[in-house]
């Protein structure tokens, strides 16, 4: 699984122009599927984001997770992280996973999120989204479940 990780100041998913869901403070996850992932990995990617310590403490050292300060997650599925840019001008998506796959780990990946009882908002799988953040910082990750690249 990869996933691009935002510290927000705030965001929001929009469908078809109607609000959806909306986070403040916390942590904006775009989560890409691929071929041969496991719901190991959505645990794994779950757990490091929950951990990340990406917001200031006292000193202004970025030593304190989501979790620390009482954020909130919002979860989109996104599988054009998987394109594969390296040839032509069009991205090949043969390393995303297949939607039923996709949609089950990812589902798995919000769960591990919501089970741990942090406020876990999300996008709608498949679905043509808008989706609003200010990236405070700007702090963005980038995470990979993949054991080589």
């Amino acid at each position: 699984m990869r996933a691009v990780v935002q510290r927000v100041s705030g965001a929001r998913v929009l469908i078809a122009g109607a609000p959806h869901s909306e986070i403040d403070t916390g942590l904006v996850v775009l989560v890409g599927v691929e071929e041969g992932d496991e719901v190991a990995d959505a645990a794994t990617l779950a757990k490091k984001v929950l951990d990340l310590r990406v917001f200031e403490d006292e000193e202004g050292r970025m030593n304190r997770s989501v979790t620390d300060v009482g954020g909130s997650v919002l979860a989109v599925s996104q599988f054009t992280l998987l394109g594969d840019c390296r040839k032509g001008r069009r991205p090949s998506f043969a390393r995303a996973a297949p939607p039923d796959r996709a949609r089950g780990l990812y589902e798995s990946f919000v769960r591990e999120l919501a089970d741990s009882g942090i406020t876990t908002a999300t996008g709608v799988f498949q679905e043509a989204m808008d989706v609003e953040l200010t990236n405070r910082g700007p702090v963005t990750l980038l995470l990979d479940t993949r054991k080589t690249f």
